[in-house]
């Protein structure tokens, strides 16, 4: 990449800064008690702005040879504190949590490329079953110290990027005829969100742990 290409591409990612900078400037400013819309809003708009800085930074790095991408997305995996586990036949996969859909597909590669990365660098470590018949279950958990409107429907959550990603790894198939889905919220420490694939048979005993463990919360 020559150094005018490279200038030319690291202006405009300069450019998005003060408007990042601008958003958080007004949410720092809003009352979100009075104005709780306008504050999701602001919120909304920094976190796909920053995505696209992300984004940018990253395309602008493997573009100039100076990382390879597999080496760029393991560290990006590394950051968003993607980790992938097996146990009793199930596979878990804890992400952060999920932003809601968007008009434009822009971005979701924040999350699916190092998420693919991952996948591809556990494989190489460690064998993974290949599920013709499943449930997928997408646990959202919330940061239980902030305000519960911030729970958003299960149907506004880019959670089908998520699986497609995963179900390349994984699944014979992600159609419906093979493939149940299951959606629950509970409240944690901090946002993210676990994905567990499972043999239909194992799903009875998961949910069960699963109302279990919110009940001892609630008593709690």
């Amino acid at each position: 990449m020559d150094r005018h290409t490279l200038s030319s591409r690291l202006a405009r990612i300069g450019d998005e800064i003060p408007k990042l900078e601008n958003t958080l400037s007004a949410m720092k400013v809003t009352d979100t008690g009075a104005y709780g819309k306008n504050y999701e809003e602001l919120s909304l708009d920094a976190a796909f702005r920053a995505e696209r800085v992300a984004c940018s930074l990253r395309n602008l790095i493997h573009a100039a040879g100076l990382v390879p991408k597999p080496v760029l997305m393991e560290a990006a995996a590394q950051a968003h504190g993607i980790s992938i586990r097996q146990a009793d036949g199930k596979v878990e996969v804890t992400l952060p949590g999920l932003m809601p859909k968007r008009n434009q597909r822009t971005n979701t590669t924040f999350l699916t490329d190092p998420l693919h990365a991952a996948l591809e660098a556990y494989i190489k470590r460690h064998e993974l079953p290949r599920f013709r018949e499943c449930v997928v279950c997408f646990s959202h958990v919330f940061d239980g110290g902030l305000p519960a409107r911030r729970v958003r429907d299960y149907d506004n959550l880019e959670c089908k990027q998520v699986l497609d990603t995963v179900a390349s790894f994984l699944m014979t198939d992600d159609s419906g005829l093979l493939c149940d889905a299951y959606h629950t919220t509970e409240f944690g420490e901090r946002d993210c969100t676990i994905l567990t694939i499972m043999e239909k048979t194992c799903f009875p005993g998961w949910l069960k742990e699963q109302e279990d463990r919110e009940k001892s919360i609630s008593d709690f």
